[in-house]
């Protein structure tokens, strides 16, 4: 199935006058990238904690203002994005809510919704919208120099608009997701954070896991270890390589549906356990079957390939 990975034209009009996005690392940074290349706002303000980062954003050119003043760095946006871990996202919203304006559209990034929602929604002013989101898209790098405007080409955006959002800021946000080339859904913060644990959550503590398991193997070395890297562990170790700050917070704030669907992974690993131990090979036969399909279908959908970076070309433009 033939995906595009390369951005389209430009909006004729911006969607948002200022956005401000408050985190350039990989998401953050990308999204500056992406808003200017198809003019989906008049004017970006990066914001970050970080003089470094800040130092970096600022020689890359990728925004028009760079703070690292909350609430000053929000006072004109019509969209506001954190791009920070979870667990930074209620003290980021209560040290910005002073500067938003009436009528402006707070967002996010997070890959845990319910948690986010909780934290940030008491924070902001009557009369400011909340639509968070989720875009399933990212690397295994980090800061602003990993940053790309492709980056959420053909990926999923999540959003999770809680009851009672206004549509119309909902919509607004649809369209901002839609311009960066994401495919965009709709669901509950709840359903949202179940699906992830399945998809994402899990998937990375398993291969924190294994990639732990074999270096605590006392009969292997190190060296050993990635000189005979096969396929498999290699694919592990690039997940293992994700940001520790974002992935504990990811853990501490999604624990429910982690902690569900660990106990139902926990299961089916002890009954492919027990198929093995009695050479039951038409039940692991059936088993790797089914999820070969599944594998399949993600390559189908255009979600994966072998490639660097979802094998979108990257230069100096992006």
């Amino acid at each position: 199935m033939s995906v595009p990975d390369r951005l389209g034209a430009p909006a004729a009009e911006p969607v948002f006058g200022t956005v401000a996005l408050i985190g350039l690392g990989l998401i953050g940074s990308s999204l500056a990238r992406a808003a200017r290349r198809m003019n989906l706002a008049r004017r970006i303000v990066a914001i970050d904690a970080s003089e470094e980062v800040r130092g970096r954003v600022a020689a890359l050119g990728i925004a028009d203002r760079v703070t690292a003043d909350a609430a000053d760095g929000v006072s004109d946006a019509d969209l506001v994005i954190l791009c920070v871990p979870v667990g930074a996202c209620g003290a980021v919203a209560e040290a910005m809510a002073r500067g938003l304006k009436p009528g402006a559209i707070v967002s996010d990034v997070g890959s845990v919704k319910g948690s986010v929602v909780a934290q940030v929604s008491p924070h902001l002013p009557k009369g400011v919208h909340f639509v968070p989101a989720h875009p399933v898209a990212g690397t295994e790098y980090s800061g602003p120099d990993a940053g790309f405007a492709t980056l959420f080409v053909n990926r999923w955006c999540i959003l999770t608009p809680p009851e009672g959002t206004d549509p119309a800021a909902t919509a607004a946000v649809r369209a901002f997701w839609e311009g960066v080339g994401s495919n965009v859904e709709e669901m509950s913060p709840e359903h949202h954070d179940l699906v992830l644990a399945v998809t994402s959550h899990v998937p990375h503590l398993i291969a924190y896991n294994i990639v732990g398991t074999a270096a605590d193997l006392e009969t292997v070395t190190e060296s050993e270890v990635i000189k005979f890297s096969a396929g498999g562990f290699r694919d592990f170790t690039r997940i293992a390589a994700s940001d520790p700050t974002m992935w504990r917070d990811v853990f501490l704030h999604n624990k429910a549906a982690v902690l569900e669907v660990l106990g139902r992974f926990s299961e089916d690993l002890y009954a492919l356990q027990r198929a093995i131990r009695w050479g039951e090979g038409d039940q692991l036969f059936d088993h790797f079957t089914r999820t070969r399909a599944i594998r399949r279908g993600i390559i189908d959908l255009g979600q994966e390939t072998a490639a660097p970076n979802f094998g979108r070309p990257q230069s100096d433009e992006d």
